[in-house]
């Protein structure tokens, strides 16, 4: 629906420029504001202190920025995954509706390479949500939810780590983390070893190696608290969360990625430096069992 939408908005500018030439101008400026807003005003109200960005210029770390309704992903097309995706966590309303999961999942129009659900079938690896789909439905309603299905929010991660330890990790983030600040930003997304390797079914889709958490809590007064997670493929799933607490400085050495541009360098080299987990209470939630 929404790529046969974009098709037809591409098609009638076309044939109105091809009927008006005159309006090319016109029509020029009009894109060129939008493209202002979507890159200075709207990306930067979707993230925490800028998008992230690569340290260097290289395929593996290219991506192309899809702002989602109440997400936003850092998508490579050259990987098949997203490289990133963030988010903002607020508590839970005691009257959000449990939302019913789709059965399926979606190819997404704004993906080159049209990667879909049955592409990771009969894998040995499950379709691992980035932007979690219970916090996201909990908190943002229907649409969004739907759009934590789009195959661009997808990659792919070992059923012991998807089903168990990261949906503990998930569960944590929205009804723990919440509780201690104003608002809690998330970064997510995968870490890539040096030897490629792809789902049989997908030459386009890249197996992580692991996986990456940032959390930023936020309080009232602005003041920035952080806690950072690698979480690697081959686990168990019933680990403490202790054991897998890194720094931001650690995962953007991992990841070529550079989180939190925009703010001031004194405070960012101290919140990416940082392991403390106290500030979280990680501790009281760091075994919880998951709901498998």
């Amino acid at each position: 629906m929404q790529r046969n939408n974009a098709i037809k908005i591409l098609l009638s500018v076309f044939l109105l420029i091809k009927k008006y030439p005159k309006l090319i101008l016109p029509i020029f400026a009009v894109f060129f504001s939008f493209y202002i807003y979507e890159s200075k005003i709207a990306r930067a109200n979707a993230t925490y202190m800028g998008v992230p960005e690569s340290i260097g210029f290289s395929l593996n770390t290219f991506t192309r920025v899809f702002r989602n309704s109440d997400f936003m992903i850092g998508y490579s097309d050259y990987r098949g995954n997203p490289l990133w995706v963030t988010y903002a966590l607020t508590p839970v309303p005691k009257d959000a509706k449990r939302l019913k999961r789709p059965s399926s999942f979606y190819k997404d129009w704004r993906n080159i390479t049209q990667i879909e659900h049955s592409d990771y079938t009969h894998s040995g690896y499950d379709r691992g949500h980035m932007a979690p789909n219970y916090a996201i439905s909990r908190l943002y309603g229907k649409s969004a939810q739907l759009e934590t299905f789009d195959m661009t929010n997808i990659t792919p991660q070992k059923p012991n780590l998807n089903r168990k330890l990261w949906q503990r990790l998930e569960k944590a983030e929205v009804s723990e983390f919440t509780k201690y600040f104003d608002k809690v930003w998330v970064f997510t997304g995968p870490i890539f070893d040096e030897k490629k390797e792809t789902l049989k079914n997908s030459k386009y889709v890249e197996i992580p190696d692991a996986f990456f958490k940032i959390y930023i809590g936020v309080s009232k007064n602005k003041e920035a608290k952080t806690l950072a997670f690698i979480m690697p493929q081959n686990v168990k799933g019933n680990e403490s969360f202790m054991q897998f607490v890194t720094s931001i400085d650690e995962i953007e050495k991992q990841t070529g990625l550079d989180f939190l541009p925009n703010l001031e360098d004194t405070l960012e080299t101290k919140l990416e430096k940082s392991k403390e987990s106290e500030a979280w209470h990680l501790k009281a939630v760091a075994t919880r069992p998951s709901r498998y």
